[in-house]
Protein backbone atom coordinates (compact mmCIF):
# COMPACT_ATOMS: atom_id res chain seq x y z
CA UNK A 1 0.00 0.00 0.00
CA UNK A 2 1.41 3.16 -0.82
CA UNK A 3 1.75 6.37 1.68
CA UNK A 4 -0.94 8.39 0.37
CA UNK A 5 -2.65 5.51 -0.04
CA UNK A 6 -2.09 4.14 3.99
CA UNK A 7 -2.71 7.98 4.96
CA UNK A 8 -6.22 7.91 2.81
CA UNK A 9 -6.92 5.10 5.30
CA UNK A 10 -5.97 6.33 8.65
CA UNK A 11 -8.30 9.20 7.35
CA UNK A 12 -11.12 7.01 6.54
CA UNK A 13 -11.09 4.44 10.25
CA UNK A 14 -10.80 8.17 12.19
CA UNK A 15 -14.03 9.17 9.98
CA UNK A 16 -15.80 5.96 11.05
CA UNK A 17 -15.03 6.99 14.93
CA UNK A 18 -18.32 7.40 16.80
CA UNK A 19 -16.89 9.97 19.20
CA UNK A 20 -14.43 12.71 17.91
CA UNK A 21 -10.98 12.14 20.11
CA UNK A 22 -8.73 14.53 22.08
CA UNK A 23 -5.39 14.64 22.55
CA UNK A 24 -4.42 14.62 26.79
CA UNK A 25 -1.64 13.63 28.91
CA UNK A 26 -3.34 12.91 32.17
CA UNK A 27 -2.39 10.53 34.80
CA UNK A 28 -4.75 7.49 35.65
CA UNK A 29 -4.87 3.96 37.49
CA UNK A 30 -5.93 1.19 35.50
CA UNK A 31 -7.88 -1.39 38.07
CA UNK A 32 -7.62 -4.96 37.31
CA UNK A 33 -8.88 -7.99 39.65
CA UNK A 34 -8.93 -5.32 42.38
CA UNK A 35 -4.96 -4.18 41.84
CA UNK A 36 -3.90 -0.26 40.59
CA UNK A 37 -1.56 0.13 38.16
CA UNK A 38 -0.14 3.45 37.24
CA UNK A 39 -0.81 4.41 33.28
CA UNK A 40 -0.92 7.93 31.61
CA UNK A 41 -4.17 8.61 28.67
CA UNK A 42 -2.61 9.52 25.98
CA UNK A 43 -6.15 10.28 23.66
CA UNK A 44 -9.82 10.19 25.17
CA UNK A 45 -13.42 9.91 23.58
CA UNK A 46 -16.79 10.15 25.01
CA UNK A 47 -16.45 5.82 24.15
CA UNK A 48 -12.92 5.02 24.79
CA UNK A 49 -9.18 6.06 25.41
CA UNK A 50 -5.76 5.23 24.25
CA UNK A 51 -3.60 4.56 27.41
CA UNK A 52 0.05 3.96 27.77
CA UNK A 53 0.69 1.02 30.51
CA UNK A 54 4.44 0.50 31.14
CA UNK A 55 3.99 -3.35 32.51
CA UNK A 56 2.18 -5.89 29.93
CA UNK A 57 -0.77 -6.03 32.25
CA UNK A 58 -3.35 -6.53 30.18
CA UNK A 59 -4.47 -8.31 27.17
CA UNK A 60 -7.26 -7.82 24.67
CA UNK A 61 -10.91 -8.56 25.58
CA UNK A 62 -10.29 -8.19 28.96
CA UNK A 63 -12.34 -5.82 31.27
CA UNK A 64 -10.70 -3.20 32.80
CA UNK A 65 -11.67 0.15 35.00
CA UNK A 66 -9.83 3.60 34.00
CA UNK A 67 -9.49 5.39 37.17
CA UNK A 68 -8.33 8.88 36.23
CA UNK A 69 -8.78 10.53 39.86
CA UNK A 70 -12.16 11.23 40.96
CA UNK A 71 -14.15 9.79 38.07
CA UNK A 72 -13.15 6.20 36.65
CA UNK A 73 -14.96 3.93 34.00
CA UNK A 74 -15.37 0.57 32.67
CA UNK A 75 -14.00 -0.49 29.64
CA UNK A 76 -12.87 -3.71 27.69
CA UNK A 77 -9.14 -3.55 26.50
CA UNK A 78 -9.64 -3.56 22.50
CA UNK A 79 -6.05 -3.79 21.06
CA UNK A 80 -2.87 -3.89 23.16
CA UNK A 81 0.68 -2.97 21.02
CA UNK A 82 3.89 -2.78 23.29
CA UNK A 83 3.02 -0.42 25.68
CA UNK A 84 -0.03 1.34 24.31
CA UNK A 85 -3.42 0.37 24.94
CA UNK A 86 -7.27 0.98 23.29
CA UNK A 87 -9.93 0.96 25.61
CA UNK A 88 -13.60 0.84 25.03
CA UNK A 89 -16.02 2.15 27.43
CA UNK A 90 -19.12 0.09 27.93
CA UNK A 91 -20.97 3.50 28.66
CA UNK A 92 -20.35 6.66 26.71
CA UNK A 93 -18.76 9.43 28.91
CA UNK A 94 -20.66 12.70 28.76
CA UNK A 95 -18.93 15.14 25.79
CA UNK A 96 -18.53 17.88 28.48
CA UNK A 97 -16.66 15.66 30.73
CA UNK A 98 -14.59 14.52 27.64
CA UNK A 99 -14.07 18.87 27.23
CA UNK A 100 -13.60 19.33 31.25
CA UNK A 101 -10.55 16.43 30.64
CA UNK A 102 -8.95 17.95 27.90
CA UNK A 103 -8.82 21.39 29.62
CA UNK A 104 -7.14 19.45 32.88
CA UNK A 105 -4.45 17.86 30.34
CA UNK A 106 -3.75 21.83 29.06
CA UNK A 107 -3.70 22.99 33.00
CA UNK A 108 -1.16 20.32 34.09
CA UNK A 109 0.88 20.28 31.11
CA UNK A 110 0.85 24.26 31.39
CA UNK A 111 1.40 23.93 35.53
CA UNK A 112 4.37 21.56 34.15
CA UNK A 113 6.04 23.96 32.13
CA UNK A 114 5.63 21.67 28.77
Amino acid sequence: MTPSALASSDDDFANRRAHARVSVALPAFLIIGGRRYSVQILDLSAGGARIDCAAALVAASATVTLDWGGAKSVATVRWREGRLAGLAFTGPLDERDVAALAVRSAALAARMGG
